[in-house]
């Protein structure tokens, strides 16, 4: 068994590390994070800062980045390519998963979220908890799918775009890059990319 990396000790960094904990497919988990107060997080150790990611390359064949930021998750998971680590793909067990879908590397799957057949879900990507992804539906590189979200069908979602915890989508929407979908808005037309959109139907805020 292999060992595993992780760029990232906080809140999104103990989901990720329990995740890979639970799928039971490394001898050995540990931190990258720049703090300088703590030397472990839930037992695991922070063995060195970001900063220290090629020099453990011989040390670690896998390595995964574990920070919220759709930006700084993507530019992390870029270098982790460049430096030659292999990018894991992490699902929780008791999430359900169609052996129809499609997963890309640097993407993790939290506890109790739904992804439907003929989903595509991108590079560096977090579904988190209790989200529904369903049936062709695509998700470009580094969306982020807070918690509760509900994506319906044939949604398609572009690069690095953020959806706020327990927002809906409703069916054949298309959504631009680099938005912001504001917690608990009802997306029911296509957005354009850079904006942000809230509210109940959704509307662009300026």
């Amino acid at each position: 068994m292999a060992k595993l990396l992780i760029l990232g000790a906080g809140g999104h960094g103990k989901v990720v590390s329990e995740i890979a904990q639970l799928m039971k497919q490394w001898e050995e988990i540990a931190f990258l994070d720049d703090r300088e107060d703590i030397s472990e997080v839930l037992g695991i150790p922070i063995v060195g800062k970001l900063a220290d990611l090629s020099a453990l390359k011989s040390e670690y064949e896998y390595a995964f980045v574990a920070i919220g930021s759709n930006t700084a998750r993507f530019k992390w998971t870029e270098k982790l390519s460049h430096h030659g680590f292999k990018i894991p793909i992490l699902i929780h067990p008791s999430s359900t998963v169609s052996t129809k879908s499609l997963i890309e590397e640097g993407t993790v799957i939290m506890a109790g979220a739904v992804i439907n057949p003929d989903a595509r879900i991108g590079r560096s990507c977090i579904i988190n908890t209790a989200s529904t992804i369903d049936h062709d539906c695509t998700l470009q590189d580094g969306v982020h799918a807070s918690p509760g979200t509900h994506i319906g069908g044939t949604v398609n979602i572009g690069e690095r775009t953020w959806i706020g915890i327990g927002a809906t989508i409703i069916n054949n929407i298309a959504i631009g890059s680099n938005c912001v979908i504001a917690a608990g808005a009802v997306v029911t037309k296509d957005i354009p990319s850079n904006v942000l959109v809230a509210g109940v139907p959704a509307v662009i805020k300026e």
